[in-house]
């Protein structure tokens, strides 16, 4: 049974399609690549996927319940997380803090229960930290923690991004170009990280431009124009796809991680 599916998925504005009719599945443990060309409806994907736009027809089901135009938050707590093309992180807050903020989405306490002094909130807190502090870890961010987050280099932003995905507890993480800005050696750095999720359980699921690391450690690559699937595959029947070839990925050929 698939952890995702999408079935007629489309998007509408005004008269153009930006997604549509779009069909595939994300499978438990899973690292899916989704490339294309500017304009070929990969974000627009992604805000379906986590309630940002609403379908204008199609269903998402995510771990068997119909989550189809859910508001962000809900999407959130049902365990999808989700980094931006653009690094969205508390500039002015610490390292430690901004998972601890993004720990606070899935706290039955919440930001709010701490200022009020809800009895519990104090324990909750000492968890979210004890939690915080698991993750920085994992995304060897730990000599940093106390580190403002406009002091960080990009490709520490990038990891502190997935941190604050990952502090939501996801079973699905949407990666919305974590390549994007940084050079060969920080992004083979990502890789690892990236590759380092999917191996602890949670399926991923990214946008990408830099083929060096989609061909890489994808175990699947689905390729859209103009909104439409044209090819779903592994990386070697990607890449063995002539149209594909040509249009996207100049022969390189996949490894994995």
């Amino acid at each position: 049974m698939a952890l995702l599916e999408v079935s007629g998925l489309t998007k509408r504005f005004g008269g153009l399609a930006a997604v549509e009719d779009l069909n595939f599945n994300i499978y438990a443990g899973e690292l899916l690549s989704i490339i294309g060309p500017n304009g070929a409806g990969k974000t627009t994907l992604f805000n379906m996927l986590t309630g940002f736009y609403r379908p204008t027809s199609g269903r998402i089901i995510f771990n068997g319940a119909d989550i189809t135009g859910l508001k962000p938050h809900r999407i959130t707590r049902n365990g999808i997380g989700r980094t931006f093309q653009m690094t969205h992180i508390f500039q002015n807050s610490t390292v430690l803090d901004n998972v601890i903020i993004g720990r606070a989405s899935h706290s039955r306490i919440g930001l709010l229960g701490s200022v009020l002094g809800i009895p519990s909130a104090g324990r909750e807190k000492k968890k979210a930290i004890e939690k915080a502090r698991e993750i920085i870890s994992f995304v060897e961010l730990a000599d940093q923690e106390d580190k403002t987050a406009y002091s960080l280099t990009e490709e520490a932003r990038k990891r502190l991004s997935i941190g604050l995905a990952l502090a939501t507890e996801p079973k699905l993480l949407l990666l919305d170009e974590p390549a994007a800005g940084v050079n060969l050696e920080e992004m083979g750095l990502l890789m690892e990280l990236i590759c380092r999720v999917r191996n602890s359980g949670i399926s991923v699921c990214l946008i990408e431009h830099r083929m060096r690391m989609v061909m890489s450690i994808s175990d699947r690559i689905i390729v859209l124009s103009y909104g439409r699937n044209i090819a779903d595959g592994t990386p070697e029947e990607v890449a063995n796809n002539e149209d594909v070839i040509n249009a996207y990925l100049g022969g390189y050929r996949a490894a994995q991680c």
